[in-house]
Parts: structure tokens; C-alpha cells; sequence
């Protein structure tokens, strides 16, 4: 299911099939997303959403057909892809003795990103004072979905695979988490997120996908993608430029839309990911 664009995919899997032992993650999954979209992955608890994202990630190696991420295999060409992926997942893969400014510059680092949007980051996410020198093992869930967030702030990739990306978050933070989204977008990043919460994501997608016993099995497009005004000086990067002044101003008035109306599709993701693979620049950001 391929949307209308002239460039090459950014994702691409033809009868993508992955397993883990004999149980089948992906039951043979066709699939395209193009520059600059931001997908919505639904389906119910088990449909392989979670899987999906990992296959992509180059975390799960497909056991037959095909998958591309930028035209490469994300399996056999893993450090070249994960340098330009960020996946936000279920587990949190912070260093509990590392505090969370470490964390944050340890992820990017190991991922080859400019580690000069690390303040900017932590600030828009309101990582500041004190709590830049706490140590992981003190921070509450809530805390360390924040620094996750940063590191992907930080990072900007070019292809974001987001699970759930709302749960556990406050107001404040998934209005900066959807200002992030379209900015991403916008600067022609691709963004995929697998969710239940409908009214959080649909606003931000142009299409959206139902996933049913590993297989994508619907399509349907969604109302042009609203891109909420940033209110944060962080904003991403120009291809090829570098990163922004993380002093510069930028606008402040948020933008608030009501939500596409749909029929929930979804429900409670799949079990939460494996933990951080530390071989190779690091996928992971949560």
C-alpha cells in the first residue's frame, strides 16, 4: 500500500514475513511510506504493530521477503540505517547510574548525532536545573519518557518510529510531543506511529493503516495533517544544514485542532521491546 509520491519510499516491505521461534510477528506485510509522511499504525492488542517498528528498526531480521529502509536492508547495513532511525519504545533504556544529561548525551553520541542540540532538547522538555544531574534510578516514569523524549530532540532522525508515544505523558508534554511530530514532518522527516490513542495521533497523520494477525489489512486516508506551531526553540534541522541556534526565538502560539472522527481500531500494545542492543550506533530512545 503505497502513498502518491515520486520519490522513493522511505519504508518498503513486500511480503515481509518475520518470526520469533515459529510464531509468526509479521504474517507477510506489504507496506510503503514516502518522505515526509506521518503514518498512523492501528489494529488490536497482538496485530504486530509493535513488530513492525522493530522490524524497521533493524532490531527483527524478516525470515523471508523484503524489507528497505532508505534502500537499504536495516538488518545487513545496520549501522548506516540506525544512525538515521529513532524508535520510542514501551521499555525505558536509560542507564540508571548515568545521569539524565548523560543519558541523553550517550544516546546521541553513540548514535553519530550533533550532541550541540542537547541542551536545547532537555530544555524543551523540561529537563532543567536539578534534575539534569539526577540519576536515572531516581526519576519517575514519567521522568524518563521525558528524557527519551530529548534524545530524539536531540537526534531529529530522519525516519521516527513511535510506540504509544503518548502513554504516560502529561498535557504539557504531549502538546510539545505533537509540535515535535509536525515539525518533524515538516522538515521532511517520516514519522510512523503505532497507537490507540486516536485523538492524539489522527490530527497529525495523512494516512493511516489497520494491522490484524500480523498482515496489513486496510487503508484509509485521513484529513490533511495539522502541524501544531512550535513553542519551543528547538526545531529540526535543514537537510544538509546545521543545527539551529538553540537561543534563537520562536513562535509560541500553540495550535489546537479537534481530532478526525474514526472508529477505534486498537487497543493495549504488545509486550514492551527488548532491551537496548548495545552493537552499533543505538535505535532505541526510550
Amino acid at each position: 500500500m503505497a502513498p502518491a509520491a515520486s520519490l522513493p519510499p522511505v519504508l518498503s516491505l513486500h511480503d515481509a514475513v518475520a518470526l520469533s521461534g515459529r510464531f509468526p510477528l509479521l504474517a507477510g506485510v506489504d507496506l510503503e511510506v514516502g518522505r515526509g509522511e506521518t503514518l498512523l499504525v492501528e489494529g488490536p492488542n497482538g496485530a504486530g504493530k509493535t513488530s513492525l517498528l522493530r522490524v524497521c528498526a533493524g532490531l527483527v531480521p524478516v525470515a523471508s521477503g523484503e524489507v528497505a529502509v532508505f534502500g537499504l536492508d536495516p538488518v545487513r547495513r545496520r549501522s548506516q540505517v540506525r544512525r538515521r532511525v529513532g524508535l520510542l519504545s514501551h521499555a525505558s533504556h536509560l542507564y540508571d547510574d548515568l545521569t539524565v544529561r548523560e543519558n541523553v548525551r550517550f544516546s546521541v553520541r553513540a548514535a553519530g548525532a550533533d550532541a550541540g542540540r542537547i541542551d536545547g532538547a532537555c530544555e524543551r522538555l523540561g529537563l532543567t536545573g536539578r534534575l539534569l544531574k539526577t540519576s536515572a534510578s531516581k526519576l519517575s516514569a514519567g521522568q524518563r519518557r521525558r528524557v527519551a523524549l530529548a534524545v530524539l530532540a536531540a537526534r531529529w532522525p530522519e525516519l521516527w518510529l513511535l510506540d504509544e508515544p503518548h502513554a504516560g505523558l502529561d498535557a504539557s508534554t504531549r502538546t510539545t510531543l505533537n509540535e515535535m511530530i509536525g515539525e518533524a514532518s515538516s522538515s521532511g522527516a517520516t514519522v510512523v506511529i503505532a497507537s490507540h490513542e486516536f485523538e492524539f495521533v489522527e490530527p497529525l497523520a495523512s494516512r493511516a493503516v489497520t494491522m490484524i494477525g500480523g498482515r496489513v489489512t486496510a487503508e484509509r486516508t485521513l484529513r490533511g495533517a495539522i502541524i501544531p506551531a512550535p513553542s519551543s526553540p528547538v526545531t529540526a534541522p535543514a537537510e544538509g544544514a546545521p543545527a539551529p541556534d538553540a537561543s534563537a526565538p520562536a513562535p509560541s502560539t500553540p495550535a489546537g485542532s479537534t481530532p478526525a472522527q474514526s472508529t477505534p481500531a486498537g487497543s493495549t500494545p504488545a509486550g514492551p521491546a527488548s532491551p537496548r542492543q548495545l552493537e552499533g550506533p543505538v535505535a532505541h530512545v526510550a
